[in-house]
């Protein structure tokens, strides 16, 4: 900065205005051109009037009316769109979303004094951002209601997003189809031009236009339906809540329905094929006493007059929340109780506690960007133990959360790993935030919180939140302030961030934080990545608490047995007093981690595929691990008898024993699986062995045609997918090919399994570079089915890869990736598995040879 103070001589002074007009005039010119070359072009070349992904906040949408006409042979569709919205500034552009939809008229109709006038729009798109600029002829006037009224066309499509086809066979061998939604998260602008962003709530009008032979079913109940023409009738639903456009749902099929009512009156329906709706009492049954669960504990009525949870032939995630429409793929929700094992079972009571959760978190109550997701998952993710630990108790859901902690850590402990918030834009981004962290550690974390606040001081917490902010949208420190201080109960003794029942504790001066709250507590674990480890040490009357991270520290809460004391501390090393009271307490880490884990026998099987010499090395881990089971795999029955705990056990070690080659267990699967096949698989296996079974059988090539005829013709959703896993783990190359491309073409197995049977491939010795290859050879392919981004996506690239434990397959995968450029290269999971590829190697060659030589003095104290 130049000081006017000074006294320049003259010329310096012109030499120096000078060369300031100079630079001024170039650097005008150089903004001018590259503002001109970086501004968007609509598809038509002129320019597109908006450069941000993110939409304006001036447009504010209010209601709309949807009017939709599907048609099922044709598989295309027709649509109105109607918006009423206001402006919060005057402006004569009004930008939107839409995705592959031809619009083919733009109107903005206005009420003036006399009559409604409507003028036509000019419509720009600009298909990079997915968006359209509708052009109005002059000014929108501040706070006047105005109504743009959008005729268009569309594809069904093909890729399960957006407004989508589904198909399935009858027992008759029929194919029959259907359309369906999934808006989740960018996708209802694939439906209708819509404010596709969840901060823009609004009212919704749905009428489906159908085929008498078809049912329409939307978010609301139905009104009236109305005859438009010969053989077409117009279904009209309620109005919605206030709602983002993610949540709108509607489904045009031949399906059949059961249902019930809730204590508070709620229609709670399972829609499903009629060949299949017999398997659906298990999940309204479910339902209905979650629902109720959750009216209780969220002290909020379930604010719709129904609940439908609908069962898709075709869907590629697990669940959809959509607001009174919750739909699953069908091993998600439909129980076969002859042929569904225990973990079935498990997992539908689960995801639909967790869909049902939503409605509350996430629906009810929605983060204002994705960015917040967790606030969404994470809370979803809890509240299935939370609501199931309840309601169904012989389940023992508490003994798996722990696990979950676990899982998350794993992908956390990466550098390539994200804060629970992350700030993301495009829809790539948007989708790669649907992962472990958004999920698990959002639960974990919220567990963590739970267990210092108490889960009365909690609940309190979240029933202010969800009373305070419904039908609006929330961010991270709404939560927290919904929290309150720290100090979990009235009685408790606060002296400035530290919570005891002993007033005279001596401790109190160690870990005083001056205005230390929720809020200063959990952006610590919300807004960094990883996690501490924690070491804490005892000696004498001293408790030595540590915690090391290469970069950050977290407040970290410890708490004691019977919750005697509650403390926290967040610098990296503190050392406290415990008084004698405490003496015999012991302090307990809410989250803390375990030294990182390698799956050592997969890392040494494929070092030894790819090329490197490990003598006897690889096989004999199978022996070792079996003979420290073979009691325990030799106690178990072959029966569906015990608690679901025990039925769990018993069906992953009989797994694990014939996949390992264990004599015993082989042949009695053996012996299994001729009666059954003998029987044309007419004979009703234990489920909880039946994996097993099939695992076995599928090595022979007579025995794995024979279930793959099966899977044709099963009605089992949980039996094919048995036999699936069955058909990924054969040891012929030939057929593991075949699979590939078979399952690719999504026929006879539907292209939602391809991510699962590609990853099961991938985790075989034998088919592991069938995969890679696979992977590498479609990937273009690939990206058209499952969207850049996508938890399937990611799922087959770390499924093909991350195993690998050689440089030379390190150089094969960033090649490879690294050639994407924008096809793949900047996904996170990418950069998630050439790191863990990298670890692997390390592990490798730490630990590779003290292993070789460990393992060999076992085997011959075996000799």
């Amino acid at each position: 900065m130049i000081s006017l103070s000074i006294k320049w001589p003259l010329a310096t002074m012109l030499f120096l205005l000078s060369s300031l007009l100079i630079l001024l005039t170039v650097s005008t010119r150089s903004w001018c051109q590259s503002s001109d070359t970086m501004s968007p072009k609509a598809s038509n070349g002129t320019p597109f009037p908006w450069e941000k992904m993110r939409l304006p906040e001036h447009i504010i949408p209010v209601h709309y009316d949807l009017l939709i006409h599907a048609n099922l042979t044709t598989l295309t569709f027709e649509g109105t769109t109607e918006i009423e919205i206001t402006a919060s500034q005057p402006t004569s552009t009004i930008i939107l979303h839409s995705h592959r939809l031809q619009i083919s008229k733009a109107t903005l109709k206005k009420r003036g004094r006399e009559r409604l006038s409507a003028e036509p729009l000019t419509v720009l798109e600009y298909p990079a951002h997915e968006q359209i600029a509708l052009l109005a002829p002059e000014p929108l006037v501040v706070g006047l209601p105005y109504v743009i009224v959008i005729d268009y066309a569309g594809h069904l499509s093909e890729h399960l997003q957006g407004f989508y086809k589904s198909t399935y066979r009858t027992k008759e061998g029929e194919v029959r189809v259907l359309a369906s939604t999934h808006f989740e998260p960018t996708a209802a602008r694939m439906a209708f031009p819509c404010f596709d962003e969840p901060a823009f709530k609004a009212n919704f009008s749905v009428k489906i236009r159908r085929e008498p032979r078809h049912l329409a079913i939307s978010n609301m109940p139905l009104v009236k339906s109305v005859t438009v023409a010969e053989g077409l009738l117009e279904d009209h639903f309620a109005v919605t809540v206030k709602m983002s456009t993610y949540l709108v749902a509607f489904i045009i099929s031949d399906f059949k329905s059961i249902s019930k009512m809730t204590k508070s009156g709620v229609k709670v329906s399972i829609y499903a094929v009629a060949d299949k709706i017999h398997q659906a009492d298990y999940a309204l049954d479910t339902a209905v006493t979650l629902l109720e669960f959750y009216e209780d504990y969220f002290r909020i009525p379930y604010p719709l007059p129904k609940q439908d949870l609908a069962a898709i032939p075709d869907f590629e995630s697990g669940a959809m929340e959509n607001w009174g429409l919750t739909t699953y793929r069908e091993s998600i929700l439909l129980f076969d109780a002859e042929k569904s094992s225990a973990s079935d079972k498990l997992g539908i009571t689960m995801t639909v506690s967790h869909e049902l959760a939503h409605q509350w978190f996430g629906n009810l109550v929605t983060m204002e960007w994705w960015n917040d997701l967790w606030l969404n998952e994470g809370f979803a993710k809890f509240m299935e133990f939370v609501s199931v630990s309840v309601t169904h108790p012989e389940l023992k859901v508490e003994d798996y959360f722990l696990g979950k902690c676990f899982d998350v850590m794993e992908l956390d402990a990466l550098n390539s790993s994200h804060p629970v918030s992350t700030a993301v834009e495009n829809p790539a981004q948007i989708r790669e935030m649907f992962d472990e962290v958004s999920y698990k550690k959002g639960a974990c974390i919220l567990n963590m919180l739970r267990d210092y606040l108490s889960a009365e001081a909690f609940k309190s917490g979240i029933v202010r939140y969800l009373q305070k902010y419904s039908y609006k949208n929330t961010r991270n420190e709404d939560l927290w302030n919904s929290m309150a201080s720290i100090c979990p109960t009235d009685d408790s003794q606060s002296m400035e961030g530290f919570c005891s029942r002993d007033p005279h504790s001596s401790s109190a001066s160690h870990w005083r934080q001056e205005g230390l709250d929720v809020k200063t507590m959990m952006n610590t674990w919300t807004l960094q990545k990883g996690f501490p480890l924690i070491t804490v040490t005892v000696r004498g009357r001293n408790v030595h608490v540590r915690q090391d991270s290469e970069r950050n520290t977290w407040v970290v809460p410890l708490v004691t047995p019977a919750c005697a004391m509650k403390l926290f501390f967040q610098t990296l090393a503190l050392t406290v007093e415990v008084s004698e009271i405490f003496n015999h307490y012991f302090f307990l880490i809410n989250f803390y981690y375990v030294s990182h884990h390698t799956r050592v026998y997969w890392l040494i099987s494929k070092h030894k595929a790819a090329g490197d010499s490990t003598g006897d090395v690889c096989d004999f881990p199978q022996a070792f691990l079996i003979r420290l089971l073979s009691d325990l795999i030799d106690n178990q029955t072959w029966t569906d008898e015990g608690s679901v705990s025990q039925r769990m056990l018993r069906s992953q070690l009989l797994l694990l024993a014939c996949v390992r080659k264990y004599q015993p267990c082989v042949q009695r699967a053996e012996a299994y699986f001729r009666e059954w096949k003998d029987a044309d698989g007419n004979l009703s296996l234990p489920s909880d062995v039946t994996l097993a079974v099939f695992a076995v059988g599928v090595q022979d090539p007579e025995g794995w045609d024979f279930l793959y005829r099966k899977y044709q013709s099963s009605l089992s959703t949980s039996e094919k997918n048995k036999i699936e896993f069955a058909l990924g783990i054969s040891q012929d190359k030939d057929k593991l090919q075949w699979l590939l491309e078979k399952s690719f073409k999504g026929d006879v197995i539907k292209i939602q399994e391809f991510p699962h049977i590609l990853g099961a491939i991938g985790r075989n010795p034998v088919g592991y570079p069938l995969a890679w290859q696979f992977l590498r050879e479609n990937w273009d392919k690939l990206i058209q089915k499952f969207e850049l981004g996508s938890s399937s996506l990611t799922y087959m690239v770390i499924g093909t890869t991350s195993q690998f434990s050689t440089r030379a397959r390190l150089e094969e995968v960033k090649e490879f990736f690294s050639s994407l450029k924008e096809k793949g290269s900047q996904l996170r999971c990418v950069q998630q598995t050439i790191e863990t590829i990298g670890e692997n190697i390390r592990w490798m060659d730490k630990n590779f040879e003290k292993i070789r030589v460990w393992l060999q003095s076992e085997k011959l104290e075996l000799l």
